[in-house]
């Protein structure tokens, strides 16, 4: 018996991969007990547990649909917001029960003093942009649930207010200034809900990344078809308006039970916690001569596989410790084995990923710049009263929507040009000559520019690969940021494409108005 006296364990062969400095048999400071087992070393990797059913994939489907809801519904109604701003025709009773509101012509005699559209998206971007820049800066202060439940009840408030008003008669004026402030603080709350959200799918596997920007496709298409079945039901105007804009309420409502649930996904929990874990007081120190001094890759004998483990900027690339509950991981190697992470920067993290950043500002540039300030104003050639009237709702709302669901959905099965990102700006800038097409169709408010592409079919093909191409590009994207960062980076790097998505949005739906006056 030696009293007073503790010796140091001795690590066998196939522990000594990673080695713990223990001293004095103390467990180091900056290990967590809960990421050590009872013999003071790192507990055994454990299996990544399933996610039954799909469950958390569908939490994150219904999600992704919940935050694009706002734009999509208000965009939708633009028909009816505008026979509610006409002049000499404000109040959507005067009209003929027949007939829906969102499905309403405006009259020959009138015009719309208040361009709606374009202010419309303009009011909705200018927000998104500086609350998407406030997110992306405080994200470390306000806790995720606060964040994502508290928008999501702000979002609910507001499309409960906009089914409200349908029964209200009130000015033209007062009726457009009570719709833009509520486009307004509701596409703040989708920005915050956006980046959030995005940041907390950073550390989730790949696939439901393109799970959740799938189902934010689908907002458009159920938008698109609510307000077709409002069309065609045949009831008043006001009770057809009224079932429209409760429909969001629900969806947003279901949205909320949703993000509740997710926690108490065994699944969810794990990359949730893992991310949690990842912080400083999880990193494993190593041996002082791990790393080499220019932080280049090093190469650590692994004895029980007969193989090696490389480390790349002091991350273990090893797969059977991808799951670890405490990631056996060492940061950067310049700063030596065994220190903790710093902070990510801003400007570190945007270095990585400026290509995506600017490829996501041009796709929303172009698109936001025509729809649907231009694509919305292009009617239909054939003659057919039935076609003329579900024409802007079906070629323009509909195929947008479908068709960029399923570009979305297609990064689910290739992501080119992954391997050659240099490409992938100037394959993103071909769609700025789909501008110009979309403005030689027949739009027939126009003094400038001639109109070449008069039948129908011509507007349905730009719209096609329109909306497949910004449906790809969008989702590509966002699905590879998080994949040129560390993880501890990922929320940050989902922040930041988050805003330079809404500074696209933003620039778009100023440019509208320069393309709605070239007409």
């Amino acid at each position: 018996m030696h009293q007073g006296r503790r010796t140091t364990p001795v690590l066998n062969e196939e522990e000594s991969k990673v080695q713990l400095q223990v001293d004095g048999g103390q467990t180091p400071a900056h290990i967590p007990a809960t990421c050590l087992g009872d013999n003071g070393f790192p507990m055994a990797t454990q299996a990544t547990p399933k996610d039954s059913f799909h469950c958390v994939g569908i939490i994150f489907f219904l999600l992704g649909l919940g935050t694009l809801l706002p734009w999509n519904f208000f965009i939708t109604a633009i028909p009816y917001f505008q026979t509610r701003l006409i002049a000499g025709n404000c109040s959507v009773g005067e009209e003929d029960g027949n007939r829906t509101a969102l499905g309403l012509e405006p009259a020959p005699r009138c015009s719309d003093d208040f361009n709606f559209s374009n202010w419309l998206a303009l009011l909705s971007q200018l927000p998104l942009l500086l609350f998407t820049l406030l997110n992306s800066l405080l994200y470390q202060c306000v806790p995720d649930k606060v964040r994502v439940l508290g928008s999501l009840v702000g979002i609910l408030f507001l499309f409960v207010l906009t089914a409200v008003l349908v029964r209200v008669e009130m000015s033209p004026q007062s009726f457009f200034s009570i719709t833009m402030a509520s486009v307004w603080f509701i596409n703040s709350f989708c920005a915050v809900l956006q980046g959030s959200l995005f940041g907390q799918l950073g550390s989730f596997p790949q696939s439901y990344s393109t799970v959740f920007l799938s189902g934010q496709g689908m907002a458009g298409t159920f938008a698109a078809i609510a307000m077709l079945l409002s069309m065609a039901s045949g009831v008043d105007a006001q009770t057809s308006a009224l079932s429209y804009f409760v429909t969001p309420c629900i969806g947003t409502l279901i949205s909320i039970i949703c993000y509740i649930l997710l926690p108490h996904k065994e699944f969810a929990c794990h990359y949730l916690d893992k991310r949690t874990q990842e912080e400083p007081g999880c990193e494993l120190e190593t041996k002082a001569g791990l790393l080499s001094p220019e932080g280049g890759v090093t190469v650590v004998p692994d004895s029980s596989q007969g193989e090696s483990l490389g480390l790349s900027n002091g991350s273990i690339l090893a797969l059977e410790q991808e799951d670890s509950k405490c990631p056996l991981e060492t940061m950067n190697g310049n700063r030596g084995a065994g220190l903790p992470p710093t902070k990510p920067s801003v400007l570190g993290v945007l270095r990585k990923i400026w290509q995506l950043a600017l490829c996501i500002v041009l796709v929303f540039s172009v698109t936001l710049s025509v729809f649907p300030a231009i694509t919305a104003s292009v009617v239909s050639t054939s003659g057919n009263d039935t076609w003329s009237k579900f024409f802007t709702p079906v070629c323009c709302f509909l195929l947008f929507n479908v068709m960029d669901w399923l570009g979305r959905s297609a990064t689910s099965y290739f992501l080119w040009p992954e391997k050659h990102l240099r490409l992938l700006p100037a394959v993103v800038g071909l769609r700025l000559l789909l501008i110009p097409l979309l403005l030689f169709c027949s739009v027939p408010q126009r003094a400038f520019l001639p109109m070449l592409f008069r039948q129908d079919p011509w507007f349905v093909l730009f719209m096609v690969v329109f909306s497949l191409s910004n449906g790809y590009f969008v989702s590509l994207t966002m699905c590879l940021a998080p994949k040129q960062v560390q993880p501890h980076e990922s929320e940050l790097a989902g922040a930041i494409m988050t805003f330079f998505l809404a500074l696209g949005l933003s620039c778009g739906a100023g440019l509208s108005f320069i393309l709605k006056a070239l007409l």
